[in-house]
């Protein structure tokens, strides 16, 4: 039965997590579905934020002294068990890039670089991949693909350090079983590196559960801490004590402002730090990570599922009528976003999109993500933006001219 106005809106009527809407400050008339590229704005952010600024104006640099310097860490405890991770586990710290090639550098010093081989997914976003590569390229290791839908055990040797992979995949939005990968990977004597990118924030994630040891992921999607907001990375406890990091800069010595010569590696997660950070980077997203602790993610997962659904449930007829092929995985095989392809014109659909208010995201070739975000996001909403994209494609709108200009990001 198509879902109709009325039944959506009772649907929002009975909703638990509906009053998280009004905590965020979101433009008229924009219905968001790409908080799996860039989180919404909550309204403490912008406080936050404002305070910061009147600390540096108000205590120069003894600001650093008042919370600035120590929030890698803090921000780290508050973030942990949204990934099933404990306090001590997680630091908050540069983007993703840089986290991987940390991790991939101190997992193979902790081997005693007695295995030659990074191994990176195929289909996975590029800059996993790259920065593998460029990790293999300096320190002469060997760089290896796993082709997109290749068997894992099939590329797993006594060769492999480590394996870098992502729970959730930025284009199909598929979701891996991390708790069965990560033992089968560590069956073999390597390692795995979990990429956290789309799932945190967007489904319950039980690192420590999972037996996992190392992840890393970003704060400026589902989590809402704004754009350019440092990612995270996750080592176990047990494993935190295995060696040097190899961006061995001097906040992550073990005593700082002694200005030694040499460098030791701080006790703990604090190893993973490099240089200074900005206080008013970190700000906003210590206030939405206050906010992530009244979140319950077990209803955040259903309504997140739901409102998927309610999007395809819409428009089920009209992408078989309109040659839109739906790649969204199974119901319980999937993240926070529903894909479909249209190789000639996905790319214009969405600019129509956007221009009604209606905004997703575009990825080549021919991929439209949507990205459904329950803290903002009612059923009502993801109803409209179904009407609009049926609206854009039966009508032919997305044809016209100035809806092919390719932005320079997209």
């Amino acid at each position: 039965m198509t879902p109709t106005l009325d039944s959506v809106r009772e649907l929002d009527r009975r909703d638990p997590l509906a009053a998280f809407k009004a905590r965020f400050a979101l433009p008229e008339g924009v219905l968001y579905l790409d908080g799996n590229s860039l989180g919404a704005q909550p309204v403490a952010a912008r406080k936050a934020l404002d305070a910061t600024r009147d600390q540096w104006r108000d205590e120069l640099i003894k600001g650093w002294n008042q919370g600035w310097f120590d929030a890698p860490e803090r921000l780290g405890d508050l973030l942990a068990p949204l990934i099933g991770a404990r306090a001590g586990e997680v630091i908050v710290s540069d983007n993703i890039t840089l986290n991987i090639f940390k991790l991939l550098g101190y997992i193979t010093e902790s081997q005693g670089r007695s295995r030659p081989v990074i191994l990176s997914e195929g289909g996975n976003f590029p800059t996993d991949g790259y920065i593998a590569q460029g990790l293999c390229r300096f320190a002469g290791f060997e760089h290896r693909v796993l082709p997109a839908g290749a068997e894992l055990a099939d590329y797993l040797d006594e060769r492999v350090a480590a394996v870098v992979l992502s729970q959730v995949n930025y284009r199909t939005g598929r979701l891996r079983d991390m708790a069965a990968i990560t033992a089968q990977v560590q069956a073999q004597g390597a390692e795995v590196v979990w990429d956290l990118a789309h799932s945190a924030g967007a489904l319950p994630v039980d690192l420590n559960g999972c037996g996992a040891r190392y992840a890393v992921g970003c704060t400026y999607k589902y989590l809402n801490g704004g754009p350019g907001a440092p990612a995270f990375l996750y080592v176990h406890q047990d494993h935190q004590a295995g060696g040097w990091q190899p961006l061995s800069g001097w906040h992550g010595h073990a005593a700082p402002f002694a200005f030694d010569g040499d460098y030791a590696p701080a006790p703990g997660i604090t190893r993973f730090r490099t240089g200074t950070h900005s206080a008013l980077i970190y700000a906003p997203l210590e206030a939405s990570l206050r906010l992530w602790q009244e979140v319950d993610m077990t209803a955040l997962r259903e309504k997140s599922l739901a409102l998927g659904e309610l999007f395809r449930d819409c428009l089920a007829d009209l992408l078989d009528a309109e040659g839109i092929e739906d790649i969204t995985p199974p119901r319980d095989e999937r993240g926070s976003q529903v894909a479909f392809i249209h190789r000639d014109n996905g790319y214009a659909i969405v600019q129509a999109l956007i221009a009604r208010g209606v905004i997703g995201d575009y990825r080549e070739p021919g991929l439209m993500r949507f990205g459904f975000t329950p803290l903002y996001l009612s059923y009502e909403d993801v109803w409209q933006a179904a009407r609009h994209f049926r609206e854009v494609v039966e009508s032919g709108e997305y044809r016209e001219a100035r809806f092919q200009v390719r932005s320079e990001v997209t």
